[in-house]
């Protein structure tokens, strides 16, 4: 098994190309969004495309630091991440189930596209990083 590199950085190198990949399908969903269903629809596809890149973020994020900083915090600080961040998205749900905003299927498929893209992109990243060693 091979050592992780000296530098901290390649935890977290990954992220200005899912960012840019991400903001690239935001600008695409909300587009797609408003010419299938006009405004709302155009609001609730952007809006599921972030809350993916926002989630996905900060996961990376508190798990490299937490990796940087002491590794035996790995476990419980990411599990505190996923509780906390699921906990929102279910008060989010409770509260957009119920309502009437013509834009919440278009958030549900945004939140997918989302999902689908960064984990795409980046097994993509992750191949191309192993074949170069």
């Amino acid at each position: 098994m091979s050592e992780a590199p000296a530098d901290p950085r390649w935890r977290i190198e990954h992220l200005p190309l899912l960012t840019a990949v991400s903001t690239a399908l935001l600008l695409c969903a909300a587009s797609a969004g408003f010419l299938a269903g006009g405004p709302d629809a155009a609001v609730g596809a952007a809006v599921g495309v972030l809350i993916v890149t926002a989630s996905y973020t900060l996961s990376t994020v508190v798990i490299a630091w937490a990796d940087t900083v002491r590794p035996s915090l790995l476990m419980p600080l990411g599990l505190l991440t996923y509780v906390v961040k699921y906990t929102l998205f279910g008060i989010i749900l409770v509260f957009g189930v119920s309502s009437d905003w013509a834009g919440k299927k278009p958030l549900g498929y945004g939140v997918v596209a989302g999902v689908v893209v960064w984990t795409g992109v980046q097994a993509w990243w992750v191949h191309r990083r192993t074949m170069r060693k």
